[in-house]
């Protein structure tokens, strides 16, 4: 970036700086969603309220596929962003 156009641009960088905050936010948002661990953890979860009568089988069932779906979406976000799976 030259001088000039730093010096134009100056006005803009308090928006850089949000803007850059709020990618980071996501970005972590988006990490923590899509944790392989913590999906696997929640369907062992989901699998012991089942167990325990805390939820019926339609419900074990439709909470599993939403698990399933983000487990599936995380590792293809991986693959997208050069990551290893896994």
């Amino acid at each position: 970036m030259g001088l000039i156009t730093g010096i134009l641009t100056l006005p803009l960088a308090p928006v850089r700086g949000v803007v850059w905050i709020g990618e980071r936010v996501q970005e972590q948002a988006e990490a923590e969603f899509y944790d392989e661990n913590r999906i696997m953890r929640d369907l062992t979860e989901l699998e012991e309220e089942k167990n325990l009568g805390e939820i019926g089988e339609e419900e074990f069932g439709r909470r599993v596929d939403e698990l399933l779906e983000r487990l599936e979406v995380g590792r293809q976000l991986q693959l997208e962003r050069g990551g290893h799976v896994g």
